[in-house]
């Protein structure tokens, strides 16, 4: 949550830096990035805390931990890289992306263990 509040504040610090009125979202190109940066991360956000929820109480906690931990750093360094150029936040993004996915596949295992086995 604290990641969110970071990137929406950078968002409020580059409206009032470019001059741009809520609920404009176009403008200075450094906003428009910082802005999606900002979107796409919170677009996200449930679907992390779900899968590390799930993941941390059906597959093991401090795996789901790291993993956890892992995409928030990934997450900051695509928003760090978008807010610089587009083609920055591409190596982040598929890191990201990679540990959303062990998280998903974490899940699922935890819970075929749990429901599926005696």
């Amino acid at each position: 949550v604290l990641f969110l509040a970071y990137f929406a504040l950078q968002v409020i610090y580059a409206r009032r830096k470019y001059k741009i009125s809520p609920p404009e979202t176009t403008g200075h190109p450094e906003f428009e990035r910082i802005f999606r940066a900002q979107a796409n991360c919170s677009e996200y956000f449930p679907l992390f805390l779900s899968l590390l929820w799930v993941a941390g109480i059906f597959f093991h906690q401090g795996v789901a931990a790291v993993c956890g931990l892992l995409y928030l750093y990934t997450r900051f360094k695509y928003f760090q890289g978008y807010a610089v150029t587009a083609k920055e936040r591409l190596g982040p993004l598929y890191a990201s992306a990679r540990l959303l996915w062990l998280l998903l596949g974490l899940a699922v295992a935890g819970l075929l263990a749990h429901f599926l086995l005696p």
